[in-house]
Parts: C-alpha cells; structure tokens; sequence
C-alpha cells in the first residue's frame, strides 16, 4: 500500500477507471454479439443492432478502449458479413 497522499488517490482513481472501462468493453462485446447472432440468424433487426455495435465500436475508439484502426477493422467485418448474408 502507498504510503504517500497522492499515491493513495491514485490507487482509488485507477480503481474507478478500471471498473468503467471494464463495464463498457463488456457493453461493446454484447453488441458486438448481439449483431453477429443477428446477422447469422439472418434476423430482420440485424441492421438494427449493426448501427448499435458500430456506434458503440466508435465510442470505444473515441474512449481509448481500443485503437481506431481495430475499431474499423471489426465495423468492416461486421458489414461485410451482413452484405454477404444479403446477397
């Protein structure tokens, strides 16, 4: 334990921290499955839940959570798995 004031506030602060970021990768990986569930069941609301785990993919970009390119490498997937279910 840091015996330091500012090293005891950093402690709680990384402890707040790391419970948001864990609870919105949680979020984006639910919409992300919630979407892949939806195009390979070739639901009719899988263009829904497309928008929903795009947007939530550009949240987590935007919040550092993961790195824009990766957030656009998995949209690119994403849509191209339902184009190719739509054809």
């Amino acid at each position: 334990m840091p015996n330091i004031k500012s090293a005891i506030k950093r402690v709680k602060v990384i402890k707040v921290k790391t419970l948001k970021n864990t609870m919105r990768k949680s979020a984006l990986k639910t919409a992300i499955k919630k979407s892949k569930e939806a195009i390979a069941s070739k639901d009719a609301s899988a263009v829904e839940k497309l928008k929903l785990a795009i947007k939530a993919l550009d949240k987590a970009a935007a919040k550092n959570l993961m790195h824009k390119n990766t957030a656009a490498r998995r949209k690119s997937r994403l849509v191209k798995a339902l184009n190719a279910v739509n054809k």
